[in-house]
């Protein structure tokens, strides 16, 4: 037994309760005193994005010395007819929903993606200048720094080097560059997109300029003295004529818009929608490579096969028509790799079989190409073509044939290459053969489109692989 003096009890009951006030105290204390001092520190930093340079990003597509000769010939040609200073735009880089992708010219000239930047063509000194921010604005964000790393671009020197030009220059300065060579009597040169003088565009009221014409209407307002000429023609007699390694890339793009139609064909039923075929046409593009889809997809059915692409296009909903038994369904389609593309057409039915009127029409069509590829060989003009494909055509359905210039157009970087209907045809040349039918009298609309290659001796058809016949295209279906 433990023997206590009397009160020892509710003394150590006293001494616990205040042992215990003091123990939360101090922790009520440490816990304030934290909260203070998180209050009074400052939050950590995110973690920050690492700077990336342009060329971890993205190079040219082919090697400095291609860019280097295509420049090189360009300067040549502007010496030979008159000189001057070739002014060729880049994007502005700002995003419109889709990847960026370079304007053509540019690209074509430097294989770079870099945005607001101006490619000097200088023929008097047979120099190359680029004229570029000193950093990317797409990669800069005052608000998100963390997210934002920057990327330089004037002092890259990574980027000097695979792009191969003689100067580099900020882009500010290329207002006092020209005004010293107009000084001089230097003439300013400017690719108008068509022959002829260069226009005068006017500032539209409801929307935006593009590229070429906003630099047209900037040189007239900032240099009214200067001499303006068209270089149109310089830049199409280049571009038409495509190098071994510019096809090896439009074959890629015709092999995958080929499997792309087979797949899309494969789901043409009654009742699929053209969306739904369009879908399966695109992901079969992307699935081979394609970085791009070219043009939105021509997929028109039915009543909606008598109409062009560009008044369908007016109307949101124009091109989600369920398809019909007995009806055509039109495909008129391309995929861009590695920044060339294909432009491919071809007509199905519906049930599997053409009528005996649907198979007669397609055969107008495809006679004329035939017809057109069977004469094509260097030297002959696409003028001449038309005569051709004229001749090909019963005199009674020449009013149904309803095309342009001549039964197609010239394809590379785009779908609209630049071309010139009367420079005879020279090995290397790309361009489609699409004889369109159309009869509103019968409600009858059909269409082939291939892409030829000119050849030292005649044509070679890069989409011969994908069948054209009414037997192939109804096996295609079935």
């Amino acid at each position: 037994m433990i023997l206590r003096k009397p009160g020892a009890a509710a003394t150590g009951a006293a001494e616990g309760v205040t042992r215990g006030a003091i123990a939360l105290g101090t922790a009520a204390l440490a816990a304030a005193s934290l909260a203070a001092a998180s209050l009074a520190a400052p939050a950590p930093l995110a973690a920050q994005t690492p700077e990336q340079r342009y060329a971890d990003w993205a190079r040219p597509d082919f090697r400095p010395q291609e860019y280097q000769y295509r420049r090189g010939r360009v300067i040549d040609r502007l010496a030979a007819s008159g000189g001057g200073l070739l002014l060729t735009p880049s994007s502005d880089g700002i995003t419109r929903g889709g990847t960026f992708r370079q304007l053509e010219d540019f690209w074509y000239l430097t294989g770079l993606e870099v945005p607001g930047s101006m490619l000097v063509l200088d023929a008097g000194r047979r120099r190359s200048l680029l004229f570029m921010p000193a950093r990317d604005p797409r990669f800069d964000s005052p608000g998100r720094p963390n997210d934002f790393p920057g990327r330089p671009l004037l002092e890259d020197y990574q980027l000097r080097s695979i792009a191969g030009i003689d100067e580099y220059r900020d882009i500010a300065e290329l207002d006092a560059f020209l005004r010293g060579r107009l000084a001089e009597g230097t003439a300013l040169r400017v690719n108008a997109g068509s022959t002829g003088p260069v226009p005068r565009p006017a500032v539209p009221l409801i929307g935006t300029m593009d590229a070429t014409s906003a630099l047209i209407h900037r040189l007239r307002s900032d240099h009214p003295g200067a001499e303006i000429l068209n270089a149109f023609e310089v830049i199409a007699r280049m571009r038409m004529v495509k190098t071994p390694a510019e096809i090896r890339r439009m074959r890629g793009a015709a092999d995958a818009t080929i499997a792309a139609i087979r797949a899309a064909a494969g789901r043409i039923r009654p009742g699929v929608d053209e969306r739904t075929l369009q879908g399966e046409f695109e992901r079969t593009c992307r699935t081979f490579g394609a970085q791009s889809i070219p043009f939105t997809p021509i997929v028109k059915s039915g009543p909606n096969s008598l109409w062009p692409w560009r008044i369908l296009a007016a109307h949101y909903n124009r091109r989600n028509r369920a398809l019909r038994p007995g009806e055509l369904v039109i495909l008129d389609v391309g995929c861009e790799i590695d920044g060339y593309i294909s432009d491919i057409g071809r007509t199905f039915p519906v049930s599997g079989a053409f009528t005996d009127v649907q198979r007669e029409k397609l055969l107008v069509s495809t006679r004329a190409t035939e017809a057109v590829i069977a004469a094509v060989r260097p030297g002959v003009t696409l003028r001449e073509l038309t005569r051709v494909a004229y001749d090909a055509i019963p005199d009674h359905e020449e009013p149904h044939m309803q095309t342009a210039a001549f039964f197609g157009h010239h394809i590379g970087l785009s779908a609209g290459d630049p071309a010139l209907i009367d420079e005879p045809l020279a090995p290397g040349m790309v361009f489609t053969v699409e004889p369109w039918y159309y009869n509103h009298e019968i409600g009858v609309s059909v269409f082939v489109e291939e892409v030829v290659l000119v050849t030292e001796d005649g044509a070679e058809v890069l989409t011969a692989a994908l069948p054209k016949t009414p037997e192939g295209l109804e096996g295609m279906v079935r």
